[in-house]
């Protein structure tokens, strides 16, 4: 019976003393004197291995001394009480297949000593068969399965937004232009000439793509990646990384704060529950204490004005005016001040994109971002403007071309509701989640200026 190793862990009383068979990667191999070799095998499948033991009787067992770190092998063998006392179970082989060897060990860069997550970015092919990129592979998974389940729980539809776009939805970003055209030297793109006839970009959002859909269906979102050409090279910055965004209609500010608070919460708190081993294992190797990230996001969060911020900030030695933007000087400070998550909500309209619904004091726009420990900015949102004589005279005032956004304004001509929504950045929450401290090592393949392996 061909099975998982997760299988066997949560079987195995059924199991015992009936022959699987198992595939995998060997994490050690320990050959005794007395003939009998002890084999440390996973799959992948869950954080822990399983020990097999290798009898001298068996026909290759001459191959078999020579398995190291990194082969791949199949076993079939019966499930038994172990007699170890490091584990319960282990499986007794009548056969043991070697499916793929290490052809140099002493040149195999993933060797069962410990490397640095510095040099394991350098192997970003083969860092997965370390145990710390192995169980945050997990993690990322259930988080991106968790966080699809919940939104079809609360009743958001998934729309697939578009990646290549002619329009910069964050204004004034960092955009990296798309062409089917040879260009050579200085030769400008004749955009008349080239694939869509005209401009053309990798996504930056798909949020103006999702109001549309969400003045039909209330709810929706996407969860994909999106480009940013920045040059920053930091522990927060991705080319290309992942977001989720929704959009909900009929809700306001509150409403949208207390839902991101709760895809917080949610996806941490069954996280903990189902991948337990595996963010402990986390959690020890960055030295974050459990505990402590328990109780701060499963507390009460600080929501607070932007102009109070201000007035903190000043209180604290800091030379901050109004309009000026929270930068992440800015937001470290608060975030040891308050030693909790923190949303700052009603940020001055200039220093917020076009889209932001304007507050009654025609300051400010209705909006927040959410801060947490160690990451700084997590999530941002905003109620979106609804009228059409306020979205046109912010169009106007950014000095955005109308004709690229006549799309855009219908929704507010025809049918237009109250609508609001946010942006979370994927690899920034798994990396609040797991301790991993720079989102490099979050991306299975980053994409960052100067690095395009592969």
């Amino acid at each position: 019976m061909k099975i998982s190793i997760n299988e066997i862990f949560n079987k195995y009383k059924i199991l015992i003393n009936k022959e699987i068979s198992i595939y995998g990667w060997v994490k050690s191999n320990r050959n005794s004197k007395i003939g009998i070799s002890f084999i440390s095998i996973n799959d992948g499948s869950c954080f822990k291995s399983i020990q097999v033991i290798a009898n001298k009787d068996l026909y290759n067992y001459i191959d078999i001394l020579k398995i190291n770190t990194g082969y791949s092998i199949n076993v079939i063998g019966k499930v038994i009480i172990s007699k170890g006392e490091k584990q319960n179970i282990e499986i007794k082989s009548r056969i043991i297949n070697i499916l793929g060897n290490i052809y140099n060990s002493k040149e195999y860069p993933i060797s069962s000593k410990f490397h640095s997550f510095e040099f394991l970015r350098k192997f970003p092919h083969l860092r997965p068969r370390t145990n710390i990129f192995s169980a945050l592979s997990r993690v990322r998974n259930f988080i991106f399965n968790r966080i699809n389940n919940f939104m079809y729980k609360n009743g958001f539809k998934w729309i697939p937004t578009p990646i290549i776009t002619s329009i910069d939805t964050e204004g004034n970003s960092k955009l990296f232009k798309v062409s089917s055209l040879n260009i050579y030297g200085d030769e400008k793109i004749k955009y008349i000439n080239d694939f869509f006839c005209k401009e053309s970009f990798l996504t930056v959002s798909g949020q103006l793509n999702l109001e549309a859909y969400a003045c039909s269906l209330s709810k929706v979102y996407s969860l994909g990646p999106v480009f940013r050409a920045e040059n920053s090279n930091t522990t927060k910055h991705l080319s290309e990384f992942w977001m989720l965004e929704l959009e909900a209609a009929f809700i306001n500010l509150d409403e949208l704060i207390n839902l991101s608070i709760n895809i917080i919460k949610n996806i941490y708190n069954n996280l903990i529950i189902n991948l337990h081993e595996d963010i402990i294992f986390l959690h020890k190797k960055n030295n974050i204490n459990s505990d402590k990230l328990f109780n701060i996001i499963n507390s009460k969060y600080e929501i607070i004005e932007y102009k109070e911020i201000i007035k903190i900030l000043n209180k604290n030695n800091f030379n901050i005016k109004f309009n000026e933007n929270i930068t992440s000087k800015y937001e470290n400070f608060l975030l040891n001040f308050f030693k909790n998550i923190l949303i700052i909500k009603n940020y001055p309209k200039k220093i917020k994109p076009f889209y932001m619904k304007l507050n009654d004091d025609n300051l400010t726009v209705s909006s927040m971002d959410i801060l947490v420990p160690g990451i700084g900015e997590l999530i941002g949102g905003s109620v979106r403007e609804d009228r059409l004589d306020f979205i046109l005279k912010s169009v106007k005032e950014n000095n955005i071309n109308l004709n690229d956004y006549n799309w855009y304004i219908d929704l507010r001509k025809y049918g237009t509701v109250p609508h609001s929504g946010f942006g979370l950045g994927f690899e920034r929450f798994i990396s609040f989640l797991t301790g991993i401290k720079n989102i490099k090592d979050i991306s299975p393949f980053p994409r960052n200026i100067n690095n395009l392996m592969f």
